[in-house]
């Protein structure tokens, strides 16, 4: 078993070079001793080739999978029991980085990628360590986002919209029980007229990480605010929109204070500085600490077929 050292700025990603006749499990538990100090770990040579493979290999590491993703606001499929399809987003676009359901009251301790068919240009799955992220932020920036919190805002219609519907999102078509999981999630909401509903969360943008103690970034306030949208796509929603919270989703400050244009800057200044990607190769398993580390995807041209499991 070989080791190999990605780094950028201040994020390390460990690539676990597994030979055909070494023991998996000895490369897993090399991986659980790597992942709480890097959050980012590649195995490379398990032999992945389908969903089923795949998902004998996460079940490896012990955690049982989540096999729901209710609440999540991006389109993605069930390939198998506790195995989804990474994020369907047009090939075009970049997915910028974020922390896995960092909006919700539950998220996914670790996230489990795997690469079936690697795209032909494009289409790494950057990851960047929360701690250097937060580290390199101006204290004045640093405070705010801390002392505010981030609050984000859906606005999900009843079956013909923009976005994903509250039915898509909850995965029910009974008002009661998406009320019920909201309720238990600590949301504001209320519904339309039209028979969509409106869905405000309050989350602390910086967590403490359970395990290490350390104060890392996690939240999706970037990502959820309308400056993320493509440039060729802002002005035409923005336009069939009255307000910025008539969009699928969109992000302020936890007191309704709008997040400022330098605040967004800079942030996404120190995630690009940190930010590191390592191409991919069809049966590649990577392992991310979903507290330690962001993660996205660059665009891509041909075909690219990544799939995920959570833990």
């Amino acid at each position: 078993m070989q080791l190999e050292k990605a780094t950028e700025g201040g994020t390390t990603a460990i690539i676990v070079h597994i030979g055909p006749e070494e023991d998996p499990a000895e490369a897993r538990a090399q991986a659980e001793d790597l992942l709480p100090v890097h959050g980012a770990v590649l195995l490379r040579g398990l032999g992945i080739s389908d969903p089923d493979s795949f998902h004998e290999a996460v079940r490896g590491f012990g955690s049982p999978t989540i096999d729901s993703y209710r609440g999540g606001n991006t389109p993605r499929s069930t390939v198998s029991e506790g195995v989804f399809t990474s994020t369907e987003y047009p090939a075009r676009y970049e997915i910028t980085l974020h922390n896995e359901l960092s909006y919700a009251h539950q998220w996914p301790s670790r996230l489990f990628f795997c690469c079936l068919v690697a795209a032909e240009t494009g289409g790494a799955t950057p990851v960047c360590d929360g701690r250097a992220l937060l580290a390199d932020l101006d204290p004045a920036v640093r405070e705010r986002f801390e002392s505010r919190q981030v609050a984000y805002h859906q606005h999900l219609h009843g079956g013909h919209g923009l976005g994903k519907s509250w039915q898509q999102t909850f995965e029910t078509r009974s008002r009661a029980r998406a009320e019920e999981y909201l309720t238990a999630a600590g949301a504001r909401f209320a519904w339309t007229t039209e028979g969509g509903l409106r869905v405000t969360q309050v989350r602390a943008a910086v967590r403490q990480h359970p395990a290490t103690g350390e104060p890392v970034w996690f939240n999706q306030a970037t990502q959820w605010h309308p400056s993320n949208l493509p440039y060729d796509e802002a002005d035409l929603l923005l336009s069939v929109v009255d307000s910025e919270l008539d969009l699928p989703h969109s992000a302020s400050y936890g007191d309704g204070g709008a997040i400022g244009a330098d605040d967004l800057a800079q942030v996404r200044r120190a995630e690009r500085r940190n930010k590191l990607s390592v191409p991919w190769r069809p049966g590649d398993l990577m392992m991310i600490d979903n507290m330690l580390v962001l993660h996205g995807r660059e665009p891509f041209t041909g075909s690219r077929k990544v799939i995920v499991s959570m833990t």
